[in-house]
């Protein structure tokens, strides 16, 4: 937690610079260009980074080292191929979208690169060393930042251009830190190593990711950029709670898959606390923000935006909760590598999270966006476990099955 705390709070105050710097249209172009990133990254960590994690948890070091040099080499060789897909995207687009996305291409390479090392530095249980890399990162940022006070570049091309080149130093000390050079050369003997995972979960993450990215444009076609910058303010609320979910599921599929060694009983067990102790915390979180935004908290951290922001907040938590109960059953699902049904869940929750979102945008606007994504979410959760409890009575009938005959 403390490491996905550093790396939250490098987004974060990117983010908070954006809003309180650029104007509310300024922000929609840069709220687009990043939850464009989250799409690409989460089809990085499903393509690349998932298997690495099922495959080479708590491996020995020689073992580790061999395919993370294959892992962080499809990493960059993915950053560069995305990297030029959004350029050409860019191409496009006009005005402050246009500059949004031209420097997002430029950077991604470094930010998928980066990422890769916190997820193979967790793999083999050194969370310090992924704390230490993302500690990099932050360090590089400040005087970026700083440099466009100071030269009065606080636009959004200048504000994601030094997150980016702060993240591609981090990336470089990455390869330093492990003793690992990343071999571009192998990222596609990685891709078809791992392909009956690797292609599932890209599939899966696409799907998820995918269907925020719609919903979003969604927004903005139907609401406008403004709608946009509401919906990344009350996602910023949430940031502090988010640093404990994200780093959380750092180390849910490492720690399922030692929890499956023991037993299936163990694993159930323990994707049941996973899912429900982090859907308790954002609860938590949430009623801590309904409770001090309106006695001056908003306004100070967010400024006038807080007060359309306000309204979001609790279907927002709604919907994040059900996003930690989801967290369990994939957890689950991943330990056991049952690619085929995490990725059924993957498409049928993320087809009810893109229907009843745009659904409550046609009927209530911003408002109703977050509410139908809540109602969605929950939904999605019985799905999700669902496809865990019938992976899970598979895997009882494999191992039963020698002494049994029959399941």
């Amino acid at each position: 937690m403390l490491d996905q705390g550093v790396s939250s709070l490098t987004n974060f105050a990117v983010v908070l610079l954006a809003v309180r710097t650029v104007g509310t249209a300024q922000f929609g172009a840069f709220s687009l260009a990043y939850v464009t990133y989250g799409f690409v990254l989460s089809a990085s960590r499903g393509l690349v980074t998932g298997p690495l994690q099922v495959r080479f948890s708590a491996t020995d070091l020689p073992t580790w080292r061999r395919a993370v040099a294959e892992c962080t080499g499809a990493a960059a060789v993915a950053g560069l191929v995305s990297g030029i897909a959004v350029l050409v995207v860019a191409l496009a687009l006009d005005g402050t979208a246009k500059a949004a996305f031209v420097a997002l291409g430029l950077t991604l390479p470094g930010l998928l690169l980066q990422d890769s090392w916190r997820y193979a530095f967790f793999a083999l249980g050194r969370g310090s060393q992924a704390f230490l890399n993302d500690t990099i990162w932050a360090i590089a940022l400040i005087p970026a930042l700083g440099l466009l006070r100071v030269t009065h570049h606080q636009e959004v091309f200048w504000f994601i251009l030094a997150w980016g080149a702060a993240a591609a130093a981090a990336a470089a000390a990455g390869a330093w830190q492990a003793g690992v050079v990343p071999r571009l050369s192998r990222a596609w003997d990685w891709v078809r190593q791992h392909r009956d995972l690797g292609l599932r979960y890209l599939v899966e993450s696409m799907s998820i990711n995918g269907a925020s990215q719609l919903r979003t444009y969604a927004v903005g076609i139907i609401v406008g950029l403004t709608a946009i910058g509401y919906l990344t303010a009350a996602n910023t609320l949430m940031g502090p709670f988010m640093v404990i979910y994200l780093g959380m599921t750092l180390v849910t599929v490492p720690e399922a898959v030692r929890a499956m060694r023991r037993s299936l009983w163990h694993l159930r067990l323990f994707c049941l606390l996973a899912g429900a102790g982090l859907a308790v915390m954002c609860l938590a979180w949430g009623a801590v923000l309904l409770v001090v935004l309106p006695r001056g908290f908003g306004e100070w951290l967010l400024g006038p935006i807080w007060r359309p922001a306000y309204p979001l907040v609790l279907p927002m938590t709604l919907s994040i909760m059900g996003g930690c109960i989801d967290s369990g059953a994939t957890s689950g699902l991943h330990a056991l590598g049952a690619a085929r049904r995490s990725l059924r869940a993957g498409l049928i929750a993320s087809a009810l999270y893109l229907s009843f979102a745009v659904a409550g945008t046609f009927v209530a606007g911003v408002t109703g966006t977050v509410w139908g994504l809540a109602f969605g979410t929950w939904i999605g959760a019985l799905v999700w476990w669902g496809q865990l409890r019938a992976a899970l009575w598979e895997s009882l009938c494999v191992s039963t099955l020698p002494r049994r005959g029959s399941c």
